[in-house]
Parts: structure tokens; sequence; C-alpha cells
């Protein structure tokens, strides 16, 4: 057992199933929709499928982050129990909770001068953020110190490539990233925006692609592109879907029949009500190791 404890966001998109077996905590943000606030607790309050078909029928949504009061109340339990904590934040490229992390911190160090509190921005979301999660509770259950988990995360973090695609714009017209204009002409026309998480944590749009088939391409011959060593590529792939699960499943085959030297299956997620908040319904995303983030 290691005497520090590593912990992240909600907003990592695993299951809780999956966080407790790696013996990853996390702290959940918020949400409400049409008006009544929840939890973004892995689908527990409000079951993903019910969440994307109110959605889908014109609800409205809104996320808020983590307060820093939230963040002290979390991190006191553990530094009660003599542990230090690394806790990585989801990007603070599309959340503020960094800073409210930080804020926690800083207030908390005072009052347990003796214990270590590593906040980090992940510079990831969703599932990807949650790939990042699996490899640093892999090197802690190697033996690996906080001290040196610290330095591996702020070296290798921007490696965890996300390249990911949305069915419908009017999503991301509501959330400001494209115009209104763009956003029903795209629609017309069929265009699925190919996008990734940039080296700042940022969405960006890096392609308009016409049709659902060609974008699952693009997406998986970016993995080909980037990935390390290419199609000889032999560590994990995550996948996050928001309500649709064939797509996902047709992505997660064709990324199996280029790279059959994978570590196990891919590994298929929902996306959780934070980051489809913003994506909307019909969001693939596809996770994996490659070369680092430049733009």
């Amino acid at each position: 057992m290691s005497n520090y404890i590593l912990s992240c966001c909600s907003t990592a998109d695993l299951t809780n199933e999956h966080f407790n077996k790696r013996d990853i905590n996390y702290i959940c943000f918020h949400f409400e929709i049409d008006g009544t606030e929840f939890q973004d607790d892995l689908g527990k309050s409000i079951p993903f499928k019910e969440f994307y078909t109110m959605m889908a029928n014109g609800s409205i949504t809104k996320t808020s982050q983590v307060s820093a009061g939230e963040y002290i109340e979390y991190f006191e339990k553990f530094l009660k129990e003599g542990k230090d904590i690394i806790h990585l934040t989801l990007s603070s490229g599309i959340s503020g909770t960094l800073n409210s992390a930080t804020i926690a911190k800083e207030q908390l160090k005072e009052k347990y001068p003796d214990r270590k509190i590593y906040v980090v921005d992940s510079l990831a979301a969703s599932a990807g953020y949650g790939l990042l999660m699996d490899k640093l509770a892999d090197l802690r259950d190697e033996g690996m110190s906080i001290d040196s988990l610290y330095e591996w995360v702020i070296e290798h973090k921007l490696e965890c490539q996300h390249w990911f695609f949305v069915s419908d714009l009017k999503y991301l017209v509501r959330g400001g990233r494209v115009s209104k204009v763009a956003g029903t002409i795209g629609n017309v026309l069929n265009i699925c925006p190919l996008m990734n998480v940039d080296y700042q944590g940022h969405l960006i749009v890096r392609s308009k692609i016409r049709g659902k088939n060609a974008v699952m391409k693009a997406q998986v011959q970016k993995m080909v592109e980037l990935a390390k060593n290419g199609t000889d590529y032999d560590g994990e792939c995550y996948i996050s879907n928001s309500d649709c699960y064939e797509d996902a499943k047709a992505v997660a085959d064709m990324v199996e029949e280029k790279f059959p030297k994978l570590k196990g299956r891919v590994k298929i997620f929902s996306i959780g009500t934070t980051i489809g908040s913003h994506t909307g319904p019909g969001t693939v995303a596809l996770f994996f190791w490659g070369d680092k983030r430049i733009d």
C-alpha cells in the first residue's frame, strides 16, 4: 500500500467500479438539467441514457465546477489520516477547477505543514483523463513515490492523445464553440467536426468532415499517425461515447484491426454529464498514448 492518495475529478469518466478497483479517489462536479441540480457522479444520480435523451428532447443543461470549499473538505479527510495527496484536475482549458483545488491546497498547507499536496492540471478530459489516471495507478502500484509520480505526470501528460467528433453541431453552438450560422449549415451538410484537446487543454476543431463514416476513419487515421510506434502501438486505448455505443464499437473495431499489438481490448466508457453537457449525444472520443501535443 502506498502512503499517498491518488485522486481526480469525476470528469475522468471511468466507472465507479473501475475507480474503486484501481484505488483512485474522485470528487464530483455538478450539473443542472432544466434547473434541477445533480452531482456528476458517474451516472448514479441520473442514468446516462436518460440524461442524453433529455438533451436530445431539448432540455437545457448547465455545469458547475468543484468549489474551493468542497476541495478543502474532500482533501482534509485524507490529510487527517496522515496521507499525502496527488490530485489531477480536469483540464484548465475546459474548467476553472484547477484554481479551486489550488486555493484549497494553499489553505490546507498551513494547517497540515508536514503533508504533501500536489495539484496538477491534467490538460485532459473524459476517458483520456481516465487513461492518464490509470497509468498513474500502474506506476503507484509499482512502488513509485509521490514525488516521482508528480515529476512523471508533468513530463508525460501531454502524450495522452484525445481525438473526438460530434454528430450534432447544435450543442457546440449552444456552448459558443461554433457560430449559429456555421452550425446550421454544418448540420444541413452532415458535417462532423474532428476535434482534439490541444497542448493547452482546449477543445479545438481540426477538420470538418462530411459524414459519420468518414470522420470515424479520419479519427482512427490520427491514431495511426500519432500513436507510439505507429501501428505497432502496444499500449492501452480507451473510447468514450455519449449514448452512441454502436458508433463507439465501430471505431473500436477499426482500432483493433489496425493495431494488433494493443494491450488488451479497447475499453469503451460513457461520456459523463459534465463533458456531455457541452458535446451533446452522438459524440465518440478516442484516447491513446502518442506524440506529445505541441499545438
